[in-house]
This record gives structure tokens, sequence and C-alpha cells, in this order.
């Protein structure tokens, strides 16, 4: 059975974010650098996704909640959550990913309503929100 792809807000991510089960998504692919980030987030730009799916089923080692996002999460966000879903579906072992959701309104979204980003240049982002 494929897997249920869910939006979250930025309101309900917000005090989510820090919990250790969760891992932020980033496919943004050249803005990231230049626009900031959310605290914590991993980069995986869109146009690489799917070449680095298994690396990134290692990084959320531990994790069962994946928030993608893109600047809106009208397509990137969302086509690279459904690929992700379509390739556990497809690997038949258990990764203990249990929640794919897509950030409504995404990057743009979360910065234009006040949410804390960071511009730390760090690879993974390590940051605290600026």
């Amino acid at each position: 059975m494929a897997q249920t792809i869910s939006y979250i807000t930025g309101s309900q991510l917000l005090p989510l974010k820090r919990l250790p089960n969760i891992a932020i998504i980033d496919v943004r692919d050249d803005e990231r650098s230049y626009d900031g980030h959310i605290a914590g987030s991993l980069h995986y730009a869109s146009g690489t996704f799917t070449d680095k799916i298994s690396n990134l089923i290692q990084d959320v080692k531990g994790k069962d909640t994946l928030v993608f996002h893109c600047a809106l999460s009208q397509v990137r966000g969302p086509t690279c959550a459904r690929r992700l879903a379509y390739h556990l579906e497809e690997l038949k072992e258990d990764t203990g990913i249990k929640n794919i959701l897509v950030l409504e309104r995404g990057f743009n979204g979360w910065e234009a309503s006040g949410r804390p980003v960071c511009r730390c240049t760090d690879i993974p982002c390590k940051g605290e929100s600026a």
C-alpha cells in the first residue's frame, strides 16, 4: 500500500521541529544558499533527489517523520515526497519512516510568517535560527 502524503502548516511544525524523530528536508536547488533555510534541515536538491534517495534514508535513520519543502511546496516538495514514498514502497524493508509530510506554503511561507530562518553555510546545518 502506498504511503499517504499529508500537509503540515508552519504553525503546526514550529513546536515539533526540535523533536528527535522529525527531519525537515529542503529540496530547493540554489536558492537555499542565498535565501537561508529552516534550522537543522537537510538539503537534498530536487534536481539530484532521485539519485540521492539512498543517502537520505541513511541520513534520517531513527526519524519517523519527514517534512519536505521547497520554495512554495507546490511542485518540488510534493514531487520529492512522492518519489520517496514510491521508493520506500519498492524497497519493501522497514526504514522506520512512518509519516511523509509537505510544509504548506514552503520556505517562502515559513519566512513570510516571521518564523525563524537560519543563514549558516554549514552542511549539514547544525545552526540555530537567527
